[in-house]
């Protein structure tokens, strides 16, 4: 039986209070059901709210090997800017990376 949505939401509530002790419960649960962990990891990564060298550090894997498993997967792969803001973002960081130091 599934557990009622009352568990998530005092999670929720006690993450406020005490975040590193639900993150490791949560964290204990992950380690004990491989296949929900995958499911929360490729979630995460198709959500966009983490990276897929994050998504195959969370699983254990090197990134070629976890992007190679999406491939077969048909789970769709997210590199480089999704638009035009994003991508001039990216040439600003660039540009003021690649600038040598100035001498004040």
């Amino acid at each position: 039986m599934p557990p009622a949505r009352w568990l998530i939401d005092e999670l929720l509530k006690q993450w406020d209070a005490q975040p590193e002790r639900v993150a490791q419960a949560l964290e204990r649960a992950l380690e004990a059901d491989p296949e929900l962990r995958w499911a929360v990891v490729v979630g995460a990564y198709l959500d966009e709210q983490i990276s897929l060298a994050k998504a195959a550090e969370l699983l254990g894997l090197d990134r070629w090997t976890l992007q190679e498993e999406f491939l077969k997967r048909g789970i769709p792969l997210h590199t480089g800017p999704r638009n035009l803001d994003e991508a001039r973002a990216e040439m600003e960081v660039w540009r003021q990376w690649s600038q040598p130091p100035s001498s004040s």
